[in-house]
């Protein structure tokens, strides 16, 4: 579907300054971004070295081998469904603002409101979850190194290190990014090359394939086989995540209206594929299924690794995914900033006036609040041993529902949905409505408590999922902020026609 007919390329293409002007924004963002830089800012989200191997140790507790495998295909060709709906509504707006305006455009302010301020929370979730991430990770490889012991503590000082680099490196403005980015491709897909490789060359016992695709494993307390089955999607739910930085950096890439919607197709079919050979290589790689779910490091593949291939390989192979998770951390840094500029540009934050602000076509302190938010967002990490699956969790729960809210309405005000020159053409409809109800099921699942502790009770603080209490509490604050300066957000309509953009307000 990400091939053009002759009726899509007979969509007239405006230049895209000028069309950005239709939309009715006047260009400030720095526009030298190629496809390849839009392709690869999605791509380097994605991150299957960050969102495969942050949550190995997840998935090995909930339903195993066999849910992280078939889960990767399913929710993979799931999401290939949300990638293409998303796809074709971004030619037909493709704003820094992205999933918001589109929802704005298709359904009134309302409808924008809600869905940049659950876009934002998925947004600043992702950072946070990346980034953590990458501090879990460096944390392994001090204590091979080093005898670094991982404490909370110490992991959330290398956090916030991380966050800093990633500030910095973003102040530099979208050139940098670009590059960084287009690298990030070639380590991405080297890394995985590499790492499958040596799993596969050096050890000299490989688990059965009837193990890697039938083992079911519940480590997680609950007694329903189905119910700990579907928890585990969350690796691959949340892997999925973070292919909108293509939309959000649009205003900043050349030939927008295709170049931002091919690269939401390619990089989720390039993720599906690798990501699919890692779990696999990882997966025939375990020597001792109990020794890598309570592995010392904090790092189920990092015990792998050591298992597989000694220590010096272990560090090789942990090195190769810190710098693909640094990478991750950078782009989707890049990606949350843009949409805290946009929201603030329409007047929707607290604050707008400085965060709208540009240095040299960089938002710099839409950076700077994106990463200090993210910090905030970590903090329970300090204290619960599960808060990092509720920060990935917050990532889904906010950007999913989000995705679907601006092809929720492509579908329904399909009449005077007004395509791109990339568009599904009769297939739209079919293919928006298979995401929305994908979406919906997705987000009431990780809503839901991961593990239940022992004696009995359901919940305890320790174990508690506090990802739909940070949607409550975003919600809380969009209604709020409606109320007291709602009146000031002024989405623009089409310039050109906007009697036909701009519909009326419908109860949310």
């Amino acid at each position: 579907m990400s091939r053009l007919s002759h009726s899509r390329r007979a969509v007239a293409r405006k230049t895209d300054d000028a069309y950005l002007r239709e939309l009715g924004y006047e260009p400030v963002l720095t526009r030298r971004m190629g496809p390849f830089g839009n392709f690869a800012i999605s791509f380097s989200v994605i991150s299957v070295l960050s969102g495969c191997m942050t949550l190995y140790g997840f998935g090995l507790n909930t339903g195993g081998p066999s849910v992280m495998l078939w889960g990767w295909i399913v929710v993979g060709a799931m999401v290939m469904f949300i990638g293409w709906g998303l796809a074709e509504v971004t030619s037909a707006y493709p704003t820094s603002g992205a999933l918001y305006y589109q929802a704005e455009q298709l359904g009134g302010r309302k409808w924008g409101w809600y869905t940049g301020w659950l876009n934002l929370l998925g947004l600043l979730g992702a950072i946070a979850g990346i980034d953590y991430g990458a501090a879990l990770f460096t944390g392994a490889f001090l204590n091979l190194q080093w005898g670094f012991e991982p404490t909370p503590g110490k992991i959330m000082v290398i956090f916030l290190c991380i966050l800093a680099l990633h500030a910095t490196l973003n102040l530099f403005g979208v050139r940098l990014v670009s590059i960084l980015n287009s690298v990030s491709v070639w380590w991405h897909l080297g890394g995985v090359t590499v790492i499958v490789g040596a799993l596969t060359i050096v050890p000299s016992h490989h688990q059965p394939a009837d193990f890697v695709f039938g083992e079911f494993v519940n480590n997680t307390g609950w007694s329903s086989p189905l119910y700990v089955a579907v928890l585990g999607l969350l690796l691959a739910q949340y892997t999925f995540c973070g292919y909108d930085a293509s939309a959000h950096l649009s205003e900043e890439t050349t030939d927008a209206q295709v170049s931002a919607s091919r690269g939401i197709i390619h990089a989720i079919g390039w993720s599906w594929l690798a990501g699919f050979v890692l779990l696999a290589g990882l997966t025939f790689a375990i020597q001792d299924y109990a020794g890598t779910v309570g592995t010392a490091t904090g790092v189920p593949p990092a015990q792998i690794f050591l298992d597989a291939l000694g220590v010096g390989g272990a560090k090789a192979l942990l090195l190769v995914v810190i710098v693909a998770q640094l990478f991750c951390g950078n782009a989707e840094t890049a990606a949350a900033s843009r949409m805290v500029f946009a929201f603030s540009r329409d007047k929707a934050l607290p604050g707008s006036h400085l965060w709208r602000q540009t240095s040299n076509g960089t938002p710099r302190k839409a950076v700077l609040l994106s990463v200090a938010c993210a910090a905030v967002l970590a903090l329970p990490s300090l204290y619960s041993p599960v808060a990092y699956a509720a920060i990935t969790s917050i990532n889904v729960i906010g950007i999913t529902p989000a995705y679907a809210i601006p092809i929720f309405l492509r579908v329904k005000n399909r009449h005077r949905f007004q395509p791109g020159p990339w568009n599904l053409g009769s297939w739209g409809v079919t293919v928006g409505t298979i995401a929305v109800v994908w979406v919906a099921f997705v987000t009431v699942l990780f809503c839901l408590p991961q593990t239940r502790p022992d004696g009995g009770a359901l919940v305890t603080v320790e174990t508690f999922n506090y990802a739909p209490v940070a949607l409550l509490v975003v919600l809380a604050l969009a209604w709020g902020w409606w109320r007291k300066q709602g009146s000031s957000y002024e989405v623009p309509a089409k310039a050109f026609d906007r009697s036909a953009s701009r519909y009326e307000d419908e109860v949310v």
